[in-house]
């Protein structure tokens, strides 16, 4: 690999894709221990050594409408990126994480300055707009998919695409035993404790949080003795999501400095949260739990027509098969999230159930080592 002082720029917009670029960096200076890294990430990569030219909540939005509002921020963003590919001092690779609609720009800029780029989490061309593959290949060296079905998808295309696990399964092994939250937070162990998932980005909260907390007072008021938690991400501010709860629902807010998802996930006897990859950390830990999603009008209506999916969320992608229920859009009302919540508090075979097919996912994602199967396709790159 010759010089061993590399300069890598990585990118991903996304509170998953900061932890995921966090392992990664830590994979890569494991054997490459001079490589400086800079782009677009979070708290998790700036800890590890990143330079943040951007911080990635700037460009996390989701929906067609809601990105065409945020245009000037992002071609902003994308312009300040793109002059680091220019002169002498450009990136020996770029990294990019997930966040397709942005990436795979940045990507074709990339190529024309022949850097190699590695893609890690495949664009989601199984769920929507298959004819992308085409554009991927044209664009991308390496790709690593964390799905053991997605690799076929790019069979005859001139790039090299692995299978490499989910990065999941290490940031799980890593957390270890899952610290129950309870006595920290002095909830009896016999109460019934429900956890509201809110999401990690801005417009989630938008359009899901008042969901939430309308489907917490319903709980509450059939079941007086229940308990909430709440996980704020660390793109998001405490003190946005508590202001949308009435002061006399019990609720205990907590920030991912002060435990994993994993341990407020283990604390909850049933969880309501937001579609996205939040779904798979809380399969690995078994509670039972219920998935819900909301954009605007106009983009729900856009992306019907567009994904090819016979499930949103992915635990259920990943099981292949409904074994966490949905609730999608007009569905996704407070009284269905309340009742779901009750049946699974008030239904032990009903919860023993779910439990049982969620033990599925965790086998289906395969081995721990991912970052460290990224990290040896980039050094193949480099």
């Amino acid at each position: 690999m010759g010089d061993s002082s590399k300069r890598i720029m990585i990118v991903t917009g996304e509170a998953s894709g900061d932890l995921h670029g966090a392992k990664l960096m830590s994979a890569i200076t494991a054997q490459l221990p001079d490589t400086k890294f800079f782009g677009v990430g979070g708290k998790n990569m700036a800890a590890e050594g990143c330079e943040i030219l951007i911080p990635g909540e700037e460009l996390a939005v989701m929906g067609i409408v809601e990105i065409v509002g945020h245009l000037p921020v992002i071609l902003n963003a994308f312009n300040k990126l793109k002059r680091e590919f220019c002169g002498s001092n450009k990136p020996d690779a770029l990294v990019l994480i997930d966040f397709p609609e942005f990436n795979l720009r940045l990507a074709r800029q990339a190529k024309k300055a022949g850097i190699p780029v590695l893609y890690y989490v495949s664009p989601q061309v199984w769920a929507w707009r298959r004819g992308r593959v085409k554009k991927i290949a044209a664009v991308v060296d390496s790709l690593a998919a964390i799905f053991p079905f997605e690799p076929a998808f790019y069979d005859g295309q001139d790039i090299l695409v692995k299978y490499v696990g989910h990065p999941l399964l290490d940031e799980f092994e890593e957390a270890g035993n899952c610290q129950n939250l309870r006595p920290r937070l002095q909830i009896a162990q016999n109460k019934k404790v429900v956890g509201l998932f809110p999401g990690s980005r801005h417009n989630e909260l938008r359009y899901m949080l008042d969901t939430l907390v309308e489907s917490a007072q319903l709980i509450f008021d059939k079941e007086p003795e229940a308990h909430f938690l709440v996980p704020v991400a660390n793109t998001l501010s405490r003190a946005e999501i508590q202001s949308h709860f009435p002061t006399e629902l019990p609720v205990s807010f907590i920030e991912s400095d002060d435990a994993t998802i994993y341990d407020v996930a283990s604390s909850c006897d049933t969880i309501l949260t937001v579609s996205g990859t939040v779904t798979l950390q809380i399969a690995l830990v078994g509670t039972p739990m219920a998935i819900f999603y909301k954009v605007s009008p106009l983009t729900y209506s856009i992306g019907k027509r567009l994904i090819k999916v016979d499930h949103a969320g992915l635990a259920n992608i990943v099981a292949e098969a409904r074994i966490v229920p949905e609730f999608i859009q007009d569905m996704a009302t407070p009284q269905n999230l309340a009742d779901e919540a009750l049946r699974v508090l008030n239904d032990s075979r009903y919860a023993s159930d779910m439990r049982s097919a969620l033990e599925q996912v965790h086998t289906k994602l395969g081995e721990p080592g991912c970052s460290a199967r990224v990290a040896e396709m980039l050094f193949q790159l480099l």
